[in-house]
């Protein structure tokens, strides 16, 4: 890998990254796949179309279905589906937060029942690297524990300790498996998470932790759980400066726009989020203007696009009206439209940030942005 910041803009940063799966240029956008797809039926081919750069796939559910060892055997994750560009896996991490009903952590690992069928499933550090290896990502993240953001103090520091653990056994087993001759991508990248909930001290003591440990790329995660914006953004200002500058940030699973926009003027150059596919699936699109509502009346019969001006395959044919007329019909072309109109925007929002970046006025680009979506309905 080689990461190199082009321009910095008060704390924004422009960076281009090259990986043994081609470039990415930050800040970025990862278009959210979880199960090696993106929900609404949109192809690896539509996502090149939108100018995607990376895809984002989960570690835990490729294991439970169809299984990493399956997926192997078929040449990894960028055969499998078809994509020749950069793929980042998360480690399954998340789901020990998100199923916390169905798991049991241990020093060694979390013991799961599948949320599909209940049989017994068991990840740890070596086990998420193995996984991750044989999905042959381009970045692996490395397998922690996402703490509530309002857990007992006492809870946050012991987790953040364990996982700092887990962290120094997935670089040794990245390490082993890059080593091995029938690895599918010896080059994979290993990425590793500040977690530490809202607690100032604990975020900028552990991303000092692992700034120490000379990794590919630094994310920090457990925020957008529950906190709220203004302490989300707080804990970047806090925890952010104490990353290497000279490597990756990547802010786990945010967000809107407005965090996006929020999250690049803090030093973050990497994003992920599943709000862009989620909310067109249900007839929620993204302008300029703010958010729109499609099963609204009051677009029936309006004959505009989605934005006028937006080269996306849903506004340079269809109207506001005839997506409506879909979505209300459920027929799946009115959510893949909407699905592709909202991913475009953000991988256009992104082409803007690193253009604003590179002329020096960020600053006014992300206030002025702000104010313009405010502006608009939110229906």
């Amino acid at each position: 890998m080689k990461y190199q910041v082009i321009t910095t803009d008060g704390r924004a940063k422009r960076a281009h990254m090259e990986t043994v799966h081609g470039t990415i240029e930050t800040p970025v956008f990862m278009n959210v796949g979880t199960v090696a797809a993106i929900k609404g039926a949109v192809s690896t081919d539509d996502l090149r179309g939108i100018g995607t750069q990376v895809e984002l796939c989960n570690t835990y559910h490729l294991h439970v279905r169809t299984g990493d060892q399956q997926i192997k055997k078929l040449g990894g994750l960028g055969r499998f589906m078809n994509w020749d560009r950069p793929i980042l896996t998360d480690s399954g991490g998340f789901q020990v937060f998100s199923l916390a009903n169905l798991r049991k952590i241990k020093e060694e690992g979390v013991y799961f029942h599948s949320h599909i069928d209940g049989h017994k499933i068991f990840m740890g550090p070596e086990e998420s690297m193995q996984i991750q290896s044989n999905l042959a990502s381009t970045i692996a993240m490395a397998f922690d524990e996402c703490p509530p953001s309002r857990a007992d103090i006492s809870y946050i520091q012991h987790s953040v300790d364990r996982t700092s653990r887990w962290l120094e056994r997935c670089q040794r087993e990245m390490a082993r498996l890059n080593a091995l001759p029938n690895t599918i991508n010896r080059e994979q990248l290993l990425f590793g998470i500040n977690q530490g909930g809202v607690s100032d001290e604990i975020r900028t003591a552990h991303a000092k932790t692992i700034a120490d440990m000379n990794l590919d790329g630094y994310a920090v995660g457990g925020l957008a759980v529950g906190e709220t914006h203004e302490e989300m953004y707080h804990i970047l200002d806090v925890t952010v400066p104490n990353l290497p500058h000279d490597k990756p940030t990547y802010l786990m699973g945010v967000g809107t726009p407005a965090n996006i926009l929020e999250g690049v003027a803090r030093g973050v150059d990497f994003f992920d989020c599943v709000y862009p596919t989620r909310n067109g699936r249900h007839g929620h699109v993204y302008t300029n203007e703010g958010r729109l509502n499609l099963f609204n009346q009051k677009y029936e019969l309006d004959s505009r696009p989605i934005e006028e001006g937006c080269s996306c395959p849903a506004c340079r044919s269809y109207s506001r009206a005839y997506i409506r007329h879909l979505l209300k019909a459920k027929e799946m072309l009115g959510l893949r439209l909407c699905v592709l109109h909202n991913l475009h925007f953000y991988n256009t929002m992104m082409c803007e940030i690193r253009e604003a970046i590179e002329e020096h006025r960020y600053a006014s680009y992300k206030a002025e942005k702000l104010a313009r979506m405010a502006s608009g309905p939110k229906d």
